[in-house]
């Protein structure tokens, strides 16, 4: 069926895109409170923001995550894994609840979303912005971006996808993700296995194709166009996303973007910080 002028539908727990993607969402806390959005990370869903959003719907916010198309409860499309149709998802997200004056939280790869979306639909539904341990401006090195990460790096992610992603997704939640392989760290087993879990719920095409989102798509003109409050908040141990090609560099673009370094905080922060980024944020959104 051809959905491409349909209008975005909506159930209790699905909105259908224009396109025909279900994307899964999440719509908890008083429905009267101040909005805020949740884009999670690769190759996550909704759930790995559940303590944000638990902590803060608890303090009167009204809180929306969606699993990304090919992540999560959501639909599995061959096509449109990019960072363009990731924010037009959250637009159709946005839309489809008439959400306004809202918060948009990303982390990691939702940081991307929430920048692309700011670059393609401005900010006319947004009040502000919030960048955790985000892939912006861009990861990948190129010859006007040096500092970048090689694209052996992707690469190598990329094999280990098609090779064996579960084991992949075992040896990043065990090592560097959670900052479990630094002397003296002690893994746990529950971060470790909601991780895999999320991710192997996701499609392996769907994240394989992620890896380029998240890698090689450039958001240095998306982030000039924030006109929002914005507070971007990365650990400086992050060996995922490093801060000084991201974090420091995010706030470096975005007129007058606070900057908040989480000393040691390895890149998945929500989880390992959790306390500290949920003050921060309700801090932020009470300004």
């Amino acid at each position: 069926m051809d959905t491409r002028n349909s209008t975005v539908s909506r159930t209790a727990n699905y909105v259908t895109t224009r396109d025909g993607v279900q994307l899964y969402y999440k719509d908890w806390g008083p429905k009267d409170g101040p909005v805020v959005t949740f884009s999670h990370g690769w190759p996550l869903s909704s759930d790995s923001w559940e303590s944000q959003m638990l902590f803060l719907a608890d303090h009167g916010f009204r809180v929306v995550a969606h699993d990304r198309r090919g992540h999560g409860r959501s639909s599995q499309p061959w096509d449109g894994n990019d960072m363009d149709h990731y924010a037009d998802d959250l637009a159709a997200v946005i839309e489809a609840l008439d959400l306004r004056d809202a918060t948009l939280v990303g982390f990691s790869t939702g940081g991307g979303e929430v920048a692309r979306y700011i670059g393609r639909h401005g900010t006319s539904r947004v009040k502000a912005a919030v960048l955790v341990s985000s892939v912006p401006p861009l990861m990948l090195k190129t010859d006007d971006n040096p500092g970048g990460l090689p694209i052996e790096v992707f690469d190598g992610l990329r094999k280990g996808s098609i090779e064996n992603r579960s084991q992949l997704y075992l040896d990043i939640a065990s090592g560097p993700f959670f900052g479990f392989n630094r002397p003296g760290a002690k893994p746990n087993q529950g971060l470790i296995q909601s991780f895999w879990a999320q991710g192997m719920q996701g499609g392996h095409k769907n994240t394989y194709d992620s890896i380029a989102a998240f890698s090689a798509t450039d958001f240095r003109e998306d982030l000039k166009k924030f006109d929002v409050p914005t507070l971007v908040i990365h650990g400086d141990d992050d060996q995922v996303v490093p801060i000084d090609l991201s974090g420091r560099a995010s706030a470096a673009l975005v007129k007058g973007a606070e900057l908040i370094v989480y000393p040691g905080g390895p890149h998945g922060i929500t989880d390992t910080h959790k306390d500290r980024l949920n003050q921060d944020l309700l801090d932020f959104l009470r300004r």
